[in-house]
C-alpha cells in the first residue's frame, strides 16, 4: 500500500482542474472519460481527434511521469475476477447514469447540476456500501 502524498495529489487535482476548465472553455466539452472514450471508438463520430488525443494523455502522462524517475505507486489490486466484474459494473453504471464520475463528479457538480449531484451522491453511496461489505463481511477481497 502507498502513502498519502499531499503535494502530488494537490498537483494532481490542480492538473485535473485546469484540464477541465481548458475542455470547456475551449471547445465547450465537458471531462467525461466515459464519453470521450466511447466517441473515441467510434469512426462514425465527428471530432474525434481531440478524444484519441486525450484519452492517449490519459495513459502517457503516467508513463511519462515514471520516465522521469519519478515512482508512480500501484494500487493493491484483487484477482481478476474482482476486476472484471468491477469493471463490468461501472461500465452497466455509467451508462444507466448518463455519465462517469469524472463527467458527474468533476464537472457537473463544478456546474451545480442537480442530476450531477445525485449521481455523484449516488457513486459515494455505493462506494461505502461496496468497501464495507467487501471488508467487513466478505473479509476483503
Amino acid at each position: 500500500m502507498s502513502t498519502f502524498d499531499p503535494v502530488s495529489a494537490t498537483l494532481g487535482g490542480l492538473l485535473i482542474g485546469l484540464g477541465t476548465v481548458l475542455l470547456m472553455t475551449l471547445i465547450g466539452r465537458t471531462a467525461g472519460i466515459s464519453g470521450i472514450f466511447a466517441s473515441a471508438l467510434d469512426p462514425q463520430h465527428g471530432g474525434r481527434a481531440w478524444r484519441v488525443a486525450f484519452v492517449v494523455g490519459l495513459v502517457a502522462a503516467p508513463l511519462a511521469v515514471a520516465a522521469a524517475g519519478h515512482t508512480v505507486a500501484a494500487p493493491d489490486m484483487p484477482g481478476w475476477a474482482a476486476v472484471t466484474a468491477g469493471g463490468l459494473l461501472v461500465g452497466f453504471g455509467t451508462r444507466l447514469s448518463g455519465g462517469c464520475t469524472s463527467g458527474h463528479g468533476v464537472c457537473g457538480i463544478a456546474r451545480l447540476s442537480p442530476r450531477s449531484l445525485v449521481a455523484t451522491g449516488t457513486f459515494m453511496l455505493t462506494a461505502a456500501v461496496v468497501v464495507a461489505v467487501s471488508r467487513h463481511v466478505l473479509g476483503g477481497l
